[in-house]
C-alpha cells in the first residue's frame, strides 16, 4: 500500500467498487419512478432493484471502466438502459423529464448520505483526515502510516461514493442524448423545438464518447475532489 502501484489499484478497486453502486442505485430509480408514474416496463423485467446483476452492460459497466482505469482516467460507464413505454405514461413529456432525472438525484441522494456519514466518522475519530490526507499524499511519495484503521478505511470507501456520485450525476445532467440532461432538457422544451433536438439522438453516443476522449471527465472530477476536500477538510493538489 506504500508504493505508487499499490496506490492506483486500491484506487481502482475503490473507484469501481464506487460506480457499480452508483450505476446500480441510478438505473433502480430510473426503473422505480417509470413505475411510480405509470409504466411498469421495467418493473417486469427485474429493474426495480438493488442488485447489480439486474443492470450490468458488459461493455459499459465492466470492460470501459476497466479500459478507463487502466489509462489513467477516472471510472466511467453505463449499465443496461431502463426501458420505458411512454404509451403507459399518464404524461408522458412531463413524466419522461421526471423519470430521466431520477437517475441522477438517486445519485446526489447517496453522495450526500455518504457526505453525512463521513462527518460522523470525523467527529467520532477527527484523525481521519490525516488518515485521508495521508493517502493521497503517496502520489507525492511520502510513507502511508502502518496499522488497521477500520473507520479511516470506511471513510475512504464513503469518499469515493461522494465522489464518483457527483461526477455521474453531474456527467448524466450533461444536456446530450441519450444522456439523462438529453430527457429533462427534451422534456422542458416546446413540442417543436424537442422534435428538433431529438434529431441528434443518432449522434448522441458519438458525442459522449468525444467528451469522454477529451478529457471531460477530468474537467468535471477535479472541481468535485476540490469542492468535497474544502467540505471535509482535505486539500488535493
Amino acid at each position: 500500500m506504500g508504493s505508487l502501484s499499490n496506490l492506483f489499484s486500491l484506487q481502482s478497486i475503490l473507484s469501481l467498487f464506487a460506480l457499480l453502486f452508483a450505476i446500480t442505485v441510478h438505473e433502480a430509480s430510473h426503473a422505480w419512478s417509470a413505475m411510480r408514474f405509470g409504466d411498469p416496463t421495467a418493473a417486469a423485467m427485474g429493474r426495480v432493484s438493488l442488485n447489480p446483476l439486474a443492470h450490468i452492460d458488459p461493455i459499459g459497466t465492466v470492460l470501459l471502466p476497466l479500459l478507463l482505469r487502466l489509462a489513467g482516467a477516472p471510472a466511467f460507464g453505463w449499465a443496461k438502459p431502463v426501458m420505458v413505454n411512454p404509451r403507459n405514461l399518464r404524461h408522458p413529456r412531463r413524466d419522461n423529464l421526471w423519470i430521466s432525472f431520477a437517475g441522477p438525484a438517486a445519485n446526489l441522494a447517496t453522495a450526500t448520505a455518504s457526505l453525512l456519514l463521513l462527518f460522523v466518522i470525523k467527529s467520532l475519530r477527527p484523525q481521519t483526515i490525516h488518515f485521508l490526507v495521508a493517502f493521497w499524499s503517496l502520489e507525492r511519495g511520502q510513507a502511508f502510516p502502518a496499522g488497521f484503521y477500520p473507520l479511516e478505511g470506511l471513510a475512504l470507501v464513503l469518499f469515493f461514493f461522494i465522489l464518483v456520485n457527483i461526477y455521474l450525476a453531474v456527467f448524466n445532467l450533461i444536456p446530450v442524448p441519450p444522456l439523462d440532461g438529453g430527457g429533462v432538457l427534451a422534456g422542458l422544451l416546446s413540442y417543436k423545438a424537442a422534435a428538433a433536438y431529438d434529431k441528434i439522438r443518432p449522434y448522441g453516443f458519438i458525442i459522449v464518447l468525444a467528451l469522454i476522449w477529451l478529457g471531460l471527465l477530468d474537467v468535471i472530477v477535479r472541481p468535485i475532489m476540490n469542492l468535497i476536500g474544502a467540505v471535509i477538510g482535505v486539500r488535493f493538489l
